[in-house]
């Protein structure tokens, strides 16, 4: 697997796009300050392939991708594997509970010769190739097919974690061997044994679970119990044939039985219906009373007929006077117009006393105005002249001290007479006369002002005069104008009186008209309700006559009822006797039938009782001798299954303890304590085998590597083969030999998968505590590993020193916001 370019946004601290392109790159660095993200970016890489990182332990939360401002962050990895190149894509988002989950997932094939340094742009999960996976599983199974490595093999065979082969090297014995079975994945051996011991539990288990269910299966399904199960199905198939021979004969008497019981029924049921007829009481008094209804309705209907022409003359003369509604409106407008009239009167007289008001109140309001008018030009003189006082008054405080031939304090020239000095200020008695103009002011304005209010209220009452007088004379005049051509009021009056005259009679008359219809109503419904009772006693007869028609009674007289009802009742009576006679007859010939069928069904019963069985219900024999039957083979063939159960049991309780045989030794075998021993000496020898080939060039031939109990030495040839341990190494020598073992355990862990395509490798390793000589070695092995070898050669490092050492750099910065990263070289 080769990476080609990375896009990411929003995964962890590269909150804004950004990507890194490794389309040209063979030898290159990831440098920057320790904390930028510098192992971030390795972190990308895993997390698009595998949805997981070394530094997030290997889990699948995938929390740790999501920035903690960001709701989404997506990473694109553009890779070669296989001679193909891939764009493997995963998208995580935040949703409104904060949950955080992979929201899209997928593996495109791209095509060949495609530039990966050409894509652009925040959609990083557009079409570029062939889809092979579309969601997370899909993705997480495809990688694992194209790169040919599970991720626990990747991070040990292309991003090798910070150290861990350097902890590898000096690790104690016992610590080194718990190492190398966690790398090479050896503990599945420790696992097939555990394994192993629980199907021998599991076993013993099936086994003691099996043992009492096949003694209960034996012991129910022993030869006895089968052939005492056969003898039941013999003696109940025996019975079932006697029964089945006894059931035609029993069958012929219950038929026989049956026929005589209904002959009896037809007997009892002639002599009931016989006895059933009966003339009912007051049957010669329906058509009388028929009658007489008839008569009395049509009575009712002559006094309908003269109340009807009573109304209809009453509402003809009604219909001929004038409308009472028209006469009390005519009435209603004279006493209105009077009304308005005297209204009218009322309103000229209150609207010329207003008018006489108002004009009074105008003339009073203009000489209210001429006094506030004259008391406002008193005051403005007794203001000027207090003004005046005021002068005089200062002026007198400025020459109290003043002496002839002095300077004036005011226009500084010399005085030769100085003016006497007044009794009293001038002011006070002009602020008096000013008080009393201002006092005179207010009362001629307090006067003017109740006038205003006189003058308004006068006018508002003879606006009010004057708006109802305008409509009451429109009113008036419309009145006048309904009256024209009216009659006087004592004609109107007259002829209402007669309208409602005439309504009375009508009312009258209506209800008059209303008692006889509902007289005539009474008379017709008694008349059909003798009519009805006299057709009920018809129908009564008739069906009476009906229920013995079969027994062919004598004609009836249509016309006379009672005379129908004797001639029926008198034959029913003669026919009642011969019938009884019939009845008692059939009724000792179905106690016979009765008898000798109850013998033959307890002849059955014991059949039944003779086979230990119970009695069944009536008719039920033939049911339960054939239930009988099939219970008893029933019986038997759950003896025969049961048994055929437990030669199952037995078979399947060998094929038990031969499992249990195989995982009891193989248990056995890898508890041994020396084959765990011999599979970790064979790694051992293998891995040091490839590390000291690649030491030896990563050295120039000046070391190898080999081990001895478990520990690690070095033979340096450059000190004629001395062999020594590797704690004795300087730090660059240290990392080389690290650098051997990581890639030698690459090899092998890739050579597991044949599909494995180990194209790159990135080194995590800190370099910081190096100094300068070991850094310098450092830095040649790491020259010398991108010169002479077929692989992209990765580093993280925060040290100056060595990433100048190396042709291309991706330096990443940074800063509250974000972290950045910028190719150099």
């Amino acid at each position: 697997m080769r990476p080609l370019r990375l896009d990411l946004r929003g995964f962890t601290v590269f909150r804004e796009p950004t990507t890194v392109d490794l389309t040209d790159c063979d030898f290159f660095a990831l440098v920057g300050p320790t904390g930028s993200g510098k192992s971030t970016l390795l972190d990308a890489i895993c997390f698009a392939l595998y949805g997981t990182a070394p530094r997030w332990g290997g889990g699948k939360s995938v929390a740790h991708a999501l920035a903690p401002s960001a709701t989404e962050a997506a990473v694109r990895l553009i890779f070669e594997a296989g001679g193909t190149r891939y764009a493997a894509t995963r998208v995580v988002r935040r949703d409104g509970k904060g949950r955080v989950a992979t929201r899209a997932a997928g593996l495109q094939a791209l095509t060949p010769g495609f530039d990966a340094s050409v894509l652009d742009g925040d959609e990083l999960l557009e079409e570029l190739g062939e889809a092979l996976a579309g969601t997370p599983s899909e993705l997480d199974h495809a990688v694992s097919e194209v790169v040919g490595l599970p991720y626990d093999q990747f991070v040990k065979c292309v991003v090798l974690p910070q150290g861990a082969f350097a902890a590898f090297l000096h690790a104690r014995p016992a610590e080194r061997q718990e190492i190398l079975v966690r790398l090479l994945g050896l503990d599945v051996y420790e696992k097939i044994r555990e394994r192993a011991a629980g199907l021998v539990t599991e076993a013993n288990g099936r086994l003691a679970a099996t043992e009492p269910v096949l003694a209960e299966l034996t012991a129910s399904a022993s030869d006895e119990a089968i052939e005492a199960a056969e003898q039941r199905v013999e003696r109940v198939r025996v019975l079932a044939a006697e029964v089945d021979a006894a059931l035609p004969g029993l069958d012929a008497a219950q038929r026989q039985a049956e026929q005589v019981a209904a002959d009896a029924a037809a007997a009892e049921q002639r002599l009931r219906v016989l006895t059933a007829v009966a003339a009912p009481a007051g049957v010669a008094m329906l058509a009388e009373t028929a009658r007489s209804a008839a008569a009395a309705a049509q009575d009712a209907a002559i006094a309908v007929g003269t109340a009807e022409e009573s109304e209809e003359k009453v509402r003809a003369q009604l219909e001929a006077a004038p409308d009472p509604t028209v006469l009390r409106g005519l009435l209603e407008a004279y006493a209105e117009s009077a009304r308005l009239q005297a209204q009218l009167a009322e309103l000229t007289a209150a609207a010329a006393q207003a008018r006489q008001v108002h004009e009074a109140a105008l003339g009073s309001q203009q000489q209210a105005l001429a006094r506030e008018k004259q008391a406002e030009t008193g005051l403005t003189e007794a203001q000027q002249a207090l003004l005046a006082a005021q002068t005089a008054d200062r002026a007198a405080w400025l020459r109290r001290d003043l002496k002839a031939g002095h300077d004036c304090p005011v226009c500084t020239q010399p005085v030769a007479t100085v003016p006497a000095m007044p009794d009293q200020p001038a002011m006070t008695a002009a602020k008096k006369v000013v008080e009393q103009a201002e006092k005179a002011l207010a009362t001629a304005r307090s006067g003017r002002e109740e006038l205003d209010r006189r003058v308004a209220e006068a006018d508002r009452r003879l606006t009010r005069a004057t708006a109802q007088h305008e409509p009451m004379t429109a009113r008036a005049a419309e009145v006048a104008r309904v009256l024209e051509g009216a009659a006087p009021v004592p004609v109107l009056r007259e002829q209402l009186a007669g309208a409602e005259a005439l309504r009375r009679e009508l009312t009258e008359a209506t209800a008059a008209l209303r008692t006889a219809r509902e007289q005539q109503r009474r008379a017709a419904a008694g008349a059909q309700q003798a009519q009805d009772r006299l057709a009920a006693g018809w129908r009564a007869f008739d069906t009476a006559r009906d229920s013995v028609a079969a027994l062919t009674p004598p004609p009836a007289d249509r016309d006379d009822l009672a005379a129908a009802w004797r001639v029926l009742d008198g034959w029913a009576r003669e026919q009642a006797g011969a019938a009884q006679a019939a009845r008692d007859g059939e009724r000792a010939r179905l106690a016979q039938a009765r008898e000798h069928a109850a013998e033959l069904v307890h002849r059955l019963d014991e059949l039944f009782a003779a086979a230990e069985l119970r009695r069944p219900g009536a008719g039920e024999h033939q049911r339960a001798a054939a239930v009988t039957v099939e219970r008893a083979a029933a019986a038997r063939d759950a003896l025969l299954e049961r048994r055929a159960q437990a030669e199952a049991l037995r078979a399947q309780r060998a094929a038990v303890e031969a499992d249990k045989q195989v995982a009891t030794a193989l248990a056995t075998h890898l508890r041994a304590n020396n084959f765990e021993a011999w599979l970790l000496q064979e790694a051992l020898d293998a891995l040091v085998d490839g590390a000291s080939a690649i030491l030896r060039e990563l050295s120039n031939g000046q070391y190898d590597l080999i081990h001895e109990d478990r520990e690690f030495f070095v033979v340096d040839h450059h000190d004629a083969g001395l062999r020594r341990t590797v704690r004795t190494l300087s730090g660059g020598e240290t990392f080389q030999a690290s650098l051997a073992l990581a890639l030698a355990l690459a090899d092998q862990l890739g050579g597991l998968s044949p599909t494995a395509s180990l194209e790159s490798i990135m080194l995590d390793e800190g370099f910081g505590t190096l100094d300068a000589s070991t850094l310098d070695t450092v830095a040649a092995t790491l020259e010398n590993l991108a010169a002479t070898g077929d692989r992209m050669v990765g580093v993280v490092t925060h040290v100056q020193a060595l990433a100048e050492r190396i042709p291309v750099r991706f330096e990443i910065t940074k800063d509250a916001r974000t972290a950045r990263v910028e190719r150099l070289g």
